[in-house]
């Protein structure tokens, strides 16, 4: 083989490898695309500047960045009690309907499989379930020593 034809195939493999990076940082699991196999395709499931009821995020809390991801189960027939979030938090329904309520303004939304949920910061909600249990993952975006939630 050439060296012409040999950097060439380094180079090929190098760039095989950024593409497969590029694409782990845009999804939510990874693993490295071997040569002639299908795209890997991506999909926007959220983003928003704003929480389900139109109320804008003004800031992140201040601090080192910490990123928590929860799966969270709800049985059914359940509610949740009343409660805020004080950083910015969004979550994905994997299975189940979920109807959130905003205690103040009496919003409501239901979710349902493969929703997603920018939630509420700093504003008081709840979530109900109906006959059959809810799961759900929740990503937020916070700062060490931070709580997720706080019960009212």
């Amino acid at each position: 083989q050439s060296r012409s034809s040999a950097a060439s195939d380094v180079y090929k493999r190098q760039l095989h490898g950024l593409i497969a990076a590029a694409a782990c940082l845009s999804a939510l699991g990874c693993t490295t695309p071997q040569p002639n196999t299908a795209p890997i395709k991506t999909e926007l499931l959220l983003q928003s500047s704003e929480s389900w009821d139109g109320t804008p995020y003004t800031a992140y809390p201040s601090g080192a960045p910490q990123l928590t991801l929860i799966r969270l189960n709800i049985p059914a027939n359940t509610q949740l009690p009343w409660h805020s979030h004080p950083i910015p938090n969004a979550a994905y329904i994997l299975s189940g309907e979920l109807l959130v309520e905003a205690r103040e303004s009496g919003a409501t939304r239901t979710l349902r499989q493969g929703d997603t949920l920018a939630e509420m910061v700093g504003i008081e909600h709840r979530g109900s379930t109906g006959d059959t249990p809810v799961e759900l993952l929740v990503f937020y975006a916070g700062s060490p020593g931070i709580p997720l939630s706080q019960t009212h």
